[in-house]
């Protein structure tokens, strides 16, 4: 039987190198994701030889596996999974299988896994240099919101600093007062997960910026390098009754990006959750691809 942990802050020192060398797409496949939603969805780590191996737990579905990050012998690590589950008494499930992880897993044990597509949880992917830039017909209108924000408001952009990091905080929870947080479970686990992400912000080497306008704090931004070409945004949020202040966060932390890592090509916005609004917006940025993920289960004969 593996022997699992719960995540704890520290094992970002050996987790990190482990999500490199895979060097993966899906925002799960991410530290800070891992460690912020960890007491949510129950995620237990275990090094197992060159290889990340992650469960997690959803109360409608049971225990599941992440895909194992690493380089080496992953047919081996594969069966060490399976045999696991087999001894904890449940079902081999992985959640937020890529294409790739599907064509590998059906290489390996043919006909032994049916898979489901989990649309809600598809990554938005975008071009760096088109979320700085905004050019072309089809994002005229993030531009206008753009120029219409800045003709509207006395306005300034800093990255989130120990100085004003508490502001962000404080935004945030009037941002979720006003989006009934309470009564969203998904949103209050959103609240939890974000909250962890402040109080080991600096731990987790994340990266923000905030806007203000007539000096108060209206919008906020974070994340980190997600893989070799991607930067991962976990949050995004903004009054949205204060027009242009979704678009301009969205951009400035862009370009702070892009000249940081001038390396980087791609930006992943995370999922929608399926929520239509979400989604909607999402889409209006033209993303360059979704990074899919399926549910994958395996059949013993």
């Amino acid at each position: 039987m593996i022997e699992f942990k719960p995540i704890e802050i520290k094992d970002k020192q050996w987790i990190d190198p482990l999500l490199a060398a895979a060097d993966m797409r899906g925002c799960h496949q991410n530290f800070t994701n891992l460690f912020a939603w960890a007491k949510i969805y129950n995620y237990r780590v275990a090094k197992v030889k060159t290889f990340l191996v992650v469960m997690g737990e959803l109360a409608q579905q049971g225990p599941y596996y992440f895909y194992p990050a690493g380089q080496g012998n992953i047919e081996e690590i594969l069966k060490m999974m399976r045999q696991d589950a087999m001894e904890r008494g449940h079902d081999v499930i992985f959640a937020g299988l890529s294409p790739d992880n599907i064509a590998q897993l059906d290489d390996l044990f043919p006909e032994r896994f049916v898979y489901k597509e989990s649309r809600d949880s598809f990554d938005y992917i975008y071009l760096l240099e088109k979320l700085v830039s905004l050019a072309g017909r089809k994002l005229q209108s993030k531009r206008n919101h753009i120029n219409r924000f800045k003709a509207n408001h006395n306005w300034s952009f800093e990255e989130i600093s120990a100085d004003n990091i508490d502001e962000c905080w404080e935004m945030n929870i009037e941002w979720c007062k006003a989006h009934g947080c309470e009564d969203d479970e998904h949103l209050t686990n959103e609240d939890c997960a974000v909250r962890r992400c402040f109080n080991h912000y600096q731990e987790l080497e994340l990266e923000g910026g905030l806007l203000r306008a007539g000096g108060k704090v209206i919008a906020y931004t974070f994340g980190d390098k997600l893989n070799s070409d991607t930067y991962d945004i976990h949050v995004e949020k903004a009054f949205s009754e204060i027009q242009g202040a979704y678009q301009m966060i969205n951009r400035e932390f862009a370009a702070v990006i892009q000249a940081r890592y001038p390396q980087l090509i791609y930006f992943n916005r995370e999922e929608d959750m399926g929520y239509a609004g979400i989604r909607k917006a999402k889409l209006s940025y033209r993303p360059v691809a979704m990074e899919e993920k399926y549910w994958g289960n395996y059949i013993a004969k």
